[in-house]
């Protein structure tokens, strides 16, 4: 799932952390996210990364069956106005299970895209992939993922928001050079969502 344009939004109150991107390459708290270069494929596209990380004063079990609705994922993101499991009757989270979502960008076009859960572990771990047009789910165009383990203070979750471009299709490798620019984009995107989602689940 998931652009206006690359705001740098500032941090957050409870604690939120912020990752800068730098040549393609999450960077953030002075260490290099994601492998640093030798993650990313000579394509500069492959194995790209953006990270971005929180705590919130929310519990992991709360804020997971919020992140997990992907019914829901328009009020949060700026970016994927809508979602909606494909299988109604046995709806996810779940891994295997499929949904939609509608992604609206800069210029308000609106693509619809098939997403995988690869991992569904409460409150622990949330994990999809969105699929390119050949639909094979070992070569997707990005996997994205939630990562929420108990945070320093009583009753808060550090929660862990990744994208990673996987080895399918996207429009980055119709237009590589306006990545660098596409990522920083998702790093304040992701960003936004995260805590919409924390307050939601506050």
């Amino acid at each position: 799932m998931g652009a206006d344009g690359p705001e740098r939004p500032a941090r957050h109150a409870e604690g939120g952390r912020t990752v800068d991107v730098q040549d393609g390459v999450v960077i953030g708290g002075g260490a290099v996210r994601g492998g640093g270069q030798s993650g990313v494929a000579r394509d500069g596209v492959t194995g790209a990364r953006v990270d971005v990380e929180g705590e919130f004063g929310v519990s992991p079990e709360r804020l997971w069956d919020v992140l997990t609705d992907v019914t829901r994922i328009g009020e949060f993101s700026p970016e994927c106005v809508g979602g909606a499991w494909v299988d109604e009757q046995r709806p996810g989270p779940r891994a295997g299970a499929s949904f939609r979502g509608r992604n609206r960008f800069a210029d308000d076009h609106v693509v619809e895209v098939h997403c995988v859960v690869t991992r569904a572990e409460r409150p622990g771990a949330f994990a999809w992939v969105v699929l390119d047009r050949s639909e094979d789910p070992a070569s997707p165009g990005s996997l994205w993922s939630y990562e929420l383990r108990p945070g320093a203070t009583p009753g808060s979750t550090l929660v862990r928001h990744s994208f990673e471009h996987g080895p399918g299709d996207t429009g980055a490798r119709r237009q590589p050079e306006a990545f660098p620019e596409r990522l920083e984009q998702l790093r304040a995107h992701m960003t936004r969502t995260l805590a919409a989602m924390a307050a939601a689940a506050a």
